[in-house]
C-alpha cells in the first residue's frame, strides 16, 4: 500500500484506490501521514483535527473516525498500543520518504525516479494554503529544495553524458522560474556553449550580473565567475563533456588476495606502505576502480616517481578539474588553496602513487579521501591511517600464478617458493610463462633455481625485478647502501636493530626505501627487521670494497662478546650476581630473541671458511641450547662447529665440540651415542687438553655410565673426579652427579649429604639454575628418606628460583617434585593439579621424558 502526499492526497493499494473521500477522514489520514510511525493519543489527534476548538469534540467522535478510516485502509495499518494510535508503515510506503532516499542516492536512475514521484506541492488538496498545519509549509519548502537539487544533479549528469541539446528547453524554463538559482544558470550557459552558442552563453551570465548588481549589489558566485572566465577564453576542455576526470591507470589483471584491504584503503587519508614489489600500487589502483561509483566527481591520479614536483601535480589536477590554464596561480601556496576550493564540494578520490616523502604529499591534501602508496610509512602525515602490505601467502600466490598462466601448466608451488610470495616477482614469472605456452611452471622453476642467475631470468620484456629493487637502492645515501650490502651477507631470517647499527647505518632508512621490512619487537625489547631473499640476491651482486669474510669476522666478534656476556650469568662463579636473577632473565631473553640469528651466523661463518669463529660461537651457545632444549638448533650448530674445528686442525677445539655433542645425546637420552662422543673427547683431551678438561669429561662419562647400568665404573669415575678438581664449580657438579648415583643405588643418606653440599656450593657460585637442579634431586632423596617436610622445602625453593629466572622447564621439574611431595602427604587432588601443570609445560617444550614422568604420576594419583 502506497501513501502519496506530494500533490493531492492518495492511498493506492495495488490497482485499488483507497483514498478517503469524506473531508474529516482525509484530515485524519493527513494527520497520521504527517506523523507516520509516531504514536498519537486521542487528545493529540483531537487538537490536530480541530486546532481552533477547546475540548468541544468528544474522544468517542475521534475514535469513531479512526474506526471508519481503519475499515477503509486496513486495521493493521493503524495500530493501537497503550491508548495511542500509530500509522505503522514502512518508509518506502510513503512517497516523501522514498523521494528523500532517492535524491540522496544521486544516480541518474534514482534521480529520475524521484522526480517522477513529484505531482505538485505537498497536500495540495487537503491544506492548499498551508495554514491548517505548520508541518505542511515546512514540508513544501523542503521538498521544493530537494526537487530543484534533484533536477540540478540529473541535468549535471545529462551534461556529463553529452546530452546538452536535450536539456536546453528544460534549463531555459528553470532559469526563468528560478532566476537566482545560479547552478541552473551555469548549467544553461554550459549547455548553450556546448551547442555552439558561445555568445548566448556569455549573455546569460551578463544578464545575471546586471540583475544582481542592480538589485543586490553583489557578484555572481565564484564558480559561475570561473565558468564565465573559461568560456571567455574558449577553454577547450569545455567543448566536449568527457565526464568527471578518472586519471587512473588500467586496473591490474588477475588481482588476487588483499580482499580485506580493498574497502579500508579508500576511507579517509590512507598510506599503503610496504617493501619493493609488494603490490602497493596494484592494491591502490584496484581499490580505486572497485569503488569508482563512490566518487562521481572523479578520481585524480599522479605517479610521484614520474612527476615529483608538487607544483606540477597541482597544475595538472587544477586543469583536470576545469581551471583554465590562464587562471592557474603561479605559486605553490596559491595552487594549494585553489585545489582545496575546487575539491571542497566534490566527491573525489585522490591517488598519489610512489611517494618518497611527506613533502610531496602535503600540498596535495584536500578534504577528499586521499590514498597514498609509498615504501615509507610517511610518519609525518600524522592524520593518516596506515595499511601495511607484505608478500602474499602461499595460497594467494599460487592463485595469482594460475590466473596469470591458466590451468594445466603444472605445479606452481616451487615457483611460489622461489619468488617468496613477492607480487612483482610472481607477475613477472607469470607473464614470462604466459608468453611461452610450451613451458611448464616446473621448467621455469628449474631455470630460476640457480640463485646467481635468478634476477637475470626474472624479466619479461621491459619488466625486470632488478629495476624495481634498484629504485629504492639508487636513492640511498652511501652509508645505507653499505649497510644493505653488509646485511645481504647474512642468511638469518631477521636481524635486531644492533646489527645494521654495527655496519654504520640505520635500519629505518632501508625500511623507508622498501628494502627492509619491520618484523616487530622481540622478547628482549629490540626492533627486528627482515630482508626478502630476492632483495638479498640483489644486494649481494652489488660491488663492495669489503670481502664477505671481513664483514662476518667483524660481526662475529661483536656477537660472541654479547653471547659471552649473556651466557655468563648461566655459568658464572661471580659472587656479585648472587641476588641478580634479573640479569639471568634478561640474558635469557636476549639469547631467545637472537637464537635464529646466531644459528644462521654459525652457518655463515662456516660457509665463509671462518673456522675458529664458527667453532667458538657454536661452543658458546651450548649451555643455552641445553637449558632450553633447543635440540635441533644444537645439533646443527654442533655439526658445523665440528666440521670447522677439524678443517682448521684444532684438536682441543674438536674435543670441546665432541663433548658438546655428548651433552646433546645425553639430553636426547641416547646413552650409547653420548658414551661414544664423550670417550672420543676424553681421548683427545688426554693428549691436547688440561686436567680440568679431562675431569669435566670424565664426570659426564660417569653420568652416562650410570644410565647404561655400569654403576661401579660410574662411581669410580665420579669419585676420581672429586679428588682431581680444585675449583668450587667442578666440585659442585661432581657432588651433584655423585648424589644422583648414590640415590639410584639406594644410599639415600650419603646421597642427601652430597646433594646438600652441591646446593650450598651452587648457591655460593650464584648459579641459580644448577642450584635448582640439585634441589629438585634433593627433594626426591628426602622423600626416599621419609622426610616429607625437607622434601617440600627443597622443592618449593627450586620452584621459587625457577619462577624468578623465568625458566619454564626448570619450573616444570620443580612442580613435579612438589606433586610427589603432596602425593606422599596424602593430598592427591593438589598433586594431580601440579602434575597436570607440569605435563602441559613438558608437552609445550617437547620434553618427552619429563612428560612421561608427569603422566605416570597422574596415573598413580
Amino acid at each position: 500500500m502506497e501513501f502519496r502526499i506530494m500533490g493531492a492526497l492518495e492511498v493506492q493499494d495495488g490497482d485499488t484506490d483507497r483514498t478517503p473521500t469524506a473531508p474529516k477522514h482525509r484530515d485524519l489520514l493527513t494527520v497520521f501521514v504527517l506523523n507516520a510511525r509516531r504514536p498519537l493519543t486521542v487528545e493529540r489527534l483531537r487538537k490536530l483535527l480541530w486546532p481552533r476548538e477547546e475540548g468541544e469534540r468528544s474522544d468517542s467522535l475521534v475514535r469513531g473516525y479512526i474506526g471508519q478510516l481503519r475499515r477503509l485502509i486496513g486495521n493493521d495499518v493503524i495500530t493501537t498500543v497503550s491508548g495511542t494510535y500509530t500509522l505503522a508503515i514502512d518508509r518506502d510506503q510513503l512517497d516523501v520518504d522514498r523521494f528523500r532516499r532517492l535524491v540522496a542516492g544521486g544516480t541518474r536512475e534514482e534521480l529520475a525516479e524521484a522526480l517522477a514521484l513529484w505531482r505538485g506541492p505537498a497536500l495540495a488538496d487537503v491544506d492548499p494554503d498551508a495554514e491548517r498545519w505548520t508541518e505542511t509549509g515546512r514540508l513544501r519548502e523542503e521538498l521544493e529544495e530537494l526537487r530543484l537539487l534533484a533536477l540540478e544533479r540529473r541535468i549535471g549528469l545529462d551534461l556529463d553524458a553529452g546530452r546538452h541539446r536535450d536539456v536546453l528547453t528544460e534549463l531555459r524554463e528553470l532559469v526563468a522560474g528560478h532566476p537566482l538559482w545560479q547552478r541552473f544558470r551555469g548549467q544553461y550557459m554550459l549547455a548553450l556553449y556546448r551547442s555552439g552558442r558561445r555568445v548566448d552563453a556569455l549573455a546569460v551570465y551578463a544578464a545575471l550580473r546586471e540583475e544582481l548588481d542592480g538589485g543586490h549589489a553583489i557578484e555572481p558566485d565564484p564558480e559561475l565567475q570561473l565558468l564565465y572566465h573559461r568560456m571567455l577564453h574558449d577553454d577547450a576542455s569545455l567543448h566536449v563533456s568527457a565526464g568527471p576526470p578518472v586519471l587512473l591507470p588500467p586496473d591490474v589483471t588477475c588481482f588476487t588476495g588483499r580482499e580485506n584491504l580493498i574497502d579500508r584503503v579508500v576511507d579517509g587519508q590512507v598510506v599503503v606502505h610496504g617493501p619493493a614489489g609488494a603490490g602497493k600500487s596494484a592494491l591502490a589502483v584496484h581499490a580505486a576502480w572497485r569503488h569508482r561509483d563512490a566518487f562521481p566527481d572523479g578520481i585524480l591520479y599522479a605517479d610521484l616517481r614520474e612527476m615529483s614536483s608538487p607544483s606540477a601535480v597541482l597544475e595538472d589536477f587544477l586543469r583536470w578539474l576545469g581551471c583554465p590554464a590562464q587562471a592557474v596561480p603561479g605559486t605553490v601556496g596559491q595552487r594549494e588553496r585553489l585545489l582545496r576550493t575546487y575539491a571542497a564540494n566534490r566527491r573525489l578520490l585522490v591517488l598519489l602513487d610512489n611517494v618518497s616523502d611527506e613533502s610531496q604529499v602535503r600540498p596535495l591534501l584536500t578534504a577528499c579521501p586521499t590514498l597514498v602508496t609509498s615504501r615509507s610509512t610517511l610518519g609525518g602525515l600524522t592524520g593518516a591511517t596506515r595499511v601495511p602490505v607484505g608478500v602474499l601467502d602461499d595460497a594467494a600466490a599460487e592463485s595469482l600464478l594460475v590466473r596469470l598462466i591458466g590451468p594445466g601448466r603444472g605445479d606452481v608451488s616451487e615457483l611460489v617458493r622461489i619468488c617468496g610470495g613477492l607480487p612483482a616477482a610472481l607477475r613477472i614469472a607469470g607473464a614470462r610463462l604466459a608468453a611461452r605456452p610450451d613451458w611448464t611452471a616446473g621448467y621455469l622453476a628449474g631455470l630460476l633455481e640457480d640463485e646467481h642467475s635468478r634476477l637475470d631470468r626474472l624479466n619479461t620484456g621491459d619488466q625486470t625485478l632488478r629495476s624495481v629493487l634498484a629504485i629504492g637502492y639508487d636513492g640511498l645515501p652511501e652509508t645505507a647502501r653499505r649497510t644493505l650490502r653488509s646485511l645481504a651477507v647474512l642468511s638469518a631470517p631477521d636481524v635486531a636493530d644492533w646489527v645494521p647499527g654495527r655496519f654504520g647505518g640505520e635500519a629505518e632508512t632501508l625500511v623507508e626505501a622498501g628494502l627492509l621490512e619491520t618484523h616487530g619487537i622481540d622478547v628482549a625489547g629490540q626492533a627486528r627487521y627482515r630482508m626478502h631473499h630476492l632483495t638479498r640476491l640483489f644486494a649481494r651482486e652489488l660491488p663492495d670494497g669489503r670481502a664477505s669474510s671481513d664483514i662476518l669476522a667483524d660481526l662475529s666478534a661483536v656477537a660472541m662478546a654479547r653471547v659471552q656476556a649473556s651466557r655468563f650469568p648461566l655459568v658464572s662463579g661471580d659472587l656479585r650476581t648472587a641476588s641478580a636473577t634479573r640479569d639471568i632473565r634478561e640474558s635469557v631473553e636476549w639469547l631467545l630473541a637472537e637464537r635464529a640469528f646466531l644459528v644462521g651466523l654459525v652457518a655463515d661463518l662456516h660457509g665463509a671458511g671462518l673456522d675458529d669463529e664458527c667453532r667458538r660461537l657454536g661452543h658458546l651457545l651450548t649451555p643455552f641450547f641445553e637449558r632450553h632444549r633447543f635440540l635441533d638448533d644444537w645439533r646443527r650448530v654442533c655439526d658445523l662447529a665440528l666440521q670447522a674445528a677439524r678443517r682448521a686442525g684444532n684438536a682441543r677445539g674438536e674435543a670441546l665440540i665432541l663433548r658438546d655433542q655428548g651433552d646433546l645425546h645425553r639430553a636426547e637420552r641416547n646413552w650409547s651415542l653420548a658414551h661414544d662422543r664423550l670417550r672420543l673427547a676424553l681421548s683427545m683431551f688426554l693428549r691436547h687438553g688440561d686436567s680440568g678438561d679431562v675431569a669435566r669429561t670424565r664426570r659426564r662419562l660417569g653420568r652416562v655410565q650410570l644410565e647404561l647400568g655400569e654403576i661401579d665404573r660410574a662411581e669410580r669415575a665420579l669419585t676420581g673426579c672429586l679428588g682431581s678438581v680444585d675449583n668450587p664449580r667442578d666440585t659442585a657438579e661432581t657432588l651433584h652427579a655423585l648424589g644422583a648415583l648414590l640415590a639410584r643405588t639406594g644410599r639415600t643418606d650419603e646421597a642427601a649429604d652430597r646433594l646438600a653440599e652441591s646446593v650450598r656450593l651452587f648457591a655460593g657460585l650464584a648459579d641459580r639454575h644448577r642450584q635448582a637442579d640439585a634441589l629438585v634431586k634433593l627433594a626426591a632423596v628426602r622423600l626416599a628418606q621419609g622426610l616429607a617436610p625437607g622434601a617440600r622445602q627443597a622443592a618449593e625453593q627450586a620452584r621459587g628460583i625457577a619462577v624468578r629466572l623465568g625458566d619454564r622447564l626448570l619450573g616444570a621439574h620443580a612442580l613435579l617434585a612438589l606433586a610427589r611431595v603432596n602425593l606422599a602427604e596424602g593430598t592427591g587432588d593438589l598433586a594431580r593439579d601440579l602434575a597436570g601443570d607440569a605435563l602441559r609445560i613438558f608437552d609445550e617444550i617437547g620434553d618427552d621424558h619429563g612428560g612421561k614422568e608427569a603422566l605416570n604420576l597422574l596415573r598413580g594419583t
